[in-house]
C-alpha cells in the first residue's frame, strides 16, 4: 500500500523493511499482490506566503486525534525533494504534494485508530523474526550492519522496530479487512480466459524445408549462370507440384538437405535466418516461395505447416488469471473499505494559514 512504504524509514528501510513481511504469510497479506489504496482527491489549501516560517498548529483532526503542521512539513519533505530530483517543481505542484501527503496521513491514521479498536497484537517474537528475515534477505545483514545502517539514517534500533510493529498491524488489517473477504472462482477465471483468447494465443509456430544451390561469389559468370539455371530449374519443378524431398535429395548442395530433405525444422518468428523467415512467413501451407538470396547461395523454401489461432490451455494459465483477478478485487474492496472508513471518521481539514 502507498502508505506503508510512504512512512516507512527512507534509504534502504522500506526495502529491507517489506522483506522482513514477506516471509510471514500466515500473518500478513502476501506483499507480491498490489494493495494501492484508491486516488485521493486532493484538498484545495491556500498558497503558501513568502517567506512563510511556521510551523506550528493542527492540519488536520482525525476523531480523536490530530496532524499537526509539523508532521505534515517532516513527512512531505522527502517527498518533495524527490520530486525536485526529477525535474522541475514549481510552489503548485508542492502544494499538491504537501495535500496528498496530508491525506495519506489521515489514512495512515485512521488504520491505526482501527488497529486499536478491533485489538490487533504483534508480538515481540514476530518483530525478532520479522529483523531476522530483514538481515537474511539483504546478504545475510549483520546486526551492528543494520544498526549501522539505522544510524546513519538517524534511527535507532528500537525506532526501526516500532516501524516494523506498525506496518504489520496495518498488514494484519488489511488482511482482515480487506483479503479475507476476497475471493476468485474457477468459473470467475474460465470466463475471463474466454473473455480475452486473443492474451493467451500462442506464438505461432512454422515449419519448413529448403533446397540449397551453392553458388561461390568468386566464381566465374557462366558458373554463376548455370547455378542460377539449375536453381530455377528446381524451382519450377517443386511449384509444378514434384516431391519437395526428393527434389531436395537430389538436387540440394547442403549434404543436410540431401540426408534429411532439406528440413528446417520447426520455429518462432525471429528464430529463423532473417532472408529465409521473409521468404516464408508469408506463405502458406504447401506453398513454394520465390527464390531467396543470400552470401552462401540460393534457396528455393516450402512452408509444410504453421501453427495459428492455437491458444495456451486454460489450465496452464489458470493459476496466473485467478492471481489477477484477485488483485482487481483486492485493489476494488480495499477502495470500498476505506471510502467507508473515511465516511464514518470525523475528519477535519484546518486553514494552513499560509504553511501550504
Amino acid at each position: 500500500m502507498h502508505f506503508l512504504r510512504l512512512f516507512a524509514l527512507p534509504a534502504i528501510v522500506p526495502i529491507i523493511l517489506l522483506a522482513g513481511c514477506a516471509s510471514k504469510p500466515d500473518t500478513v497479506p502476501d506483499p507480491d499482490i498490489k494493495q494501492s489504496p484508491p486516488s485521493l482527491t486532493v484538498p484545495k489549501l491556500p498558497p503558501m506566503t513568502a517567506g512563510g516560517k511556521r510551523v506550528g498548529g493542527i492540519a488536520a483532526i482525525v476523531n480523536d486525534d490530530i496532524i499537526t503542521f509539523r508532521d505534515l512539513l517532516r513527512e512531505s519533505q522527502p517527498v518533495i525533494q524527490n520530486a525536485e530530483k526529477k525535474g522541475m517543481l514549481d510552489d503548485k505542484g508542492r502544494r499538491e504534494l504537501r495535500a496528498m501527503v496530508l491525506e495519506r496521513l489521515i489514512e495512515k491514521l485512521l488504520t491505526e485508530q482501527k488497529v486499536k479498536e478491533i485489538g490487533i497484537r504483534i508480538g515481540d517474537d514476530e518483530i525478532r523474526q520479522s529483523i531476522e528475515d530483514v538481515k537474511r534477505q539483504n546478504n545475510n545483514m549483520s546486526q551492528s550492519q543494520l544498526e549501522s545502517a539505522l544510524k546513519a539514517q538517524g534511527y535507532t534500533m528500537a525506532q526501526y522496530e516500532q516501524q516494523i510493529r506498525e506496518q504489520l498491524e496495518r498488514l494484519r488489517l488489511v488482511s482482515i479487512e480487506v483479503r479475507s473477504k476476497v475471493q476468485v472462482t474457477d468459473r470467475e477465471a474460465e470466463e475471463y480466459y474466454q473473455a480475452h483468447l486473443d492474451k493467451y494465443a500462442e506464438d505461432e509456430i512454422f515449419r519448413a524445408r529448403h533446397i540449397f544451390i551453392k553458388i561461390d561469389e568468386k566464381a566465374p559468370a557462366d558458373q554463376i549462370q548455370e547455378a542460377m539455371k539449375k536453381a530455377l530449374m528446381v524451382l519450377h519443378e517443386a511449384r509444378q507440384g514434384k516431391d519437395f524431398i526428393e527434389l531436395a535429395k537430389q538436387y540440394s548442395d547442403d549434404a543436410a538437405a540431401k540426408k534429411d530433405g532439406g528440413d528446417l525444422g520447426s520455429f518462432k518468428r525471429g528464430e529463423m535466418l532473417p532472408d529465409l523467415e521473409k521468404a516464408i512467413i508469408p506463405l502458406k501451407p504447401g506453398e513454394v516461395g520465390e527464390l531467396v538470396s543470400t552470401p552462401s547461395g540460393l534457396h528455393i523454401v516450402k512452408l509444410e505447416e504453421r501453427s495459428s489461432n492455437k491458444h495456451k490451455l486454460f489450465e496452464t494459465v489458470k493459476s496466473d488469471i485467478r492471481e489477477m483477478l484477485y488483485r482487481q478485487k483486492q485493489d476494488e474492496r480495499f477502495t470500498t473499505w476505506m471510502k467507508e472508513l473515511r465516511a464514518k471518521a470525523s475528519v477535519v481539514i484546518k486553514d494552513s494559514n499560509g504553511i501550504i
